[in-house]
């Protein structure tokens, strides 16, 4: 019996080794394939996230189908690092209407941050590092030492930050998969219903609505996108002044 475990025991990271290779080809390809290609199917998949008109006709054609596939459409989004996520928030509620938009927004959205997550946690730091720019991991790598809540939900509220990204960081940290998942969906939530909101003032035809709301998003959501970095290196800094006052 002895024997039987060595060998079971020297195959199995050899077994994982080779699925998070698999795992790297597959999401590395997928992105390149859709950030440099030009076949029919990547013209037809960009499409789908920059033409709403044509996302609602292929929807229609789906018929009862059409809320699970935009939820497909919206979790591949954040998996998949070349299709532009802000897009897809609106084109929910251009499609389904304001609260439906965001109902299934925010289903696909947790799905693929779960996903995202669930692969950082279970590959590692090496195949994340490969997925992030050194920019952006000298700018959030912080994250892979973190474990609270407060700071999961804040990241997620701060407009213009990779929040796909940050699912594989928060991967690497200690965070329990559950307290993931609650702060992140909770910080993905004002501004996706504001993306769905406007994509549903805008299908109906209520411009005045959607010049007010555009304003008060930009007057609410500006000076946190303007100061992000500024706020992110503050939160950096705080959680290693934390750190240092637990070690000692």
């Amino acid at each position: 019996m002895r024997p039987t475990r060595i060998t079971r025991s020297r195959t199995r990271p050899e077994l994982w080794c080779t699925l998070a290779a698999l795992l790297l080809l597959i999401v590395v390809g997928v992105s390149l394939w859709i950030a440099l290609a030009d076949t029919p199917a990547v013209r037809f998949l960009r499409r789908l996230y920059t033409d709403p008109e044509f996302l609602r006709g292929e929807l229609h054609a789906w018929g009862v189908w059409a809320p699970l596939v935009f939820i497909a459409i919206q979790a591949l989004q954040v998996v998949i690092a070349p299709i532009p996520g802000e897009v897809a928030g609106f084109l929910g509620g251009f499609v389904f209407g304001q609260w439906m938009g965001l109902g299934y927004s925010m289903i696909g959205l947790t799905i693929g941050s779960l996903f995202a997550f669930a692969v950082g946690r279970w590959l590692g730091a090496a195949f994340v590092r490969r997925l992030v720019s050194p920019e952006v991991w000298t700018r959030l790598g912080f994250v892979v030492d973190a474990e609270g809540a407060i700071l999961c939900f804040v990241l997620y509220l701060i407009p213009g930050l990779p929040k796909d990204i940050l699912c594989y960081l928060f991967g690497l940290s200690p965070m329990p998969f559950w307290v993931f998942a609650v702060t992140s969906t909770a910080g993905r939530i004002p501004g996706t219903w504001l993306l769905s909101a406007q994509g549903a003032k805008t299908a109906g035809g209520h411009y005045v609505e959607l010049a007010l709301l555009t304003a008060l998003v930009a007057a609410a959501a500006l000076p946190l996108y303007v100061y992000r970095h500024q706020l992110v290196a503050r939160l950096s800094r705080l959680r290693r002044f934390r750190s240092g006052g637990t070690k000692r």
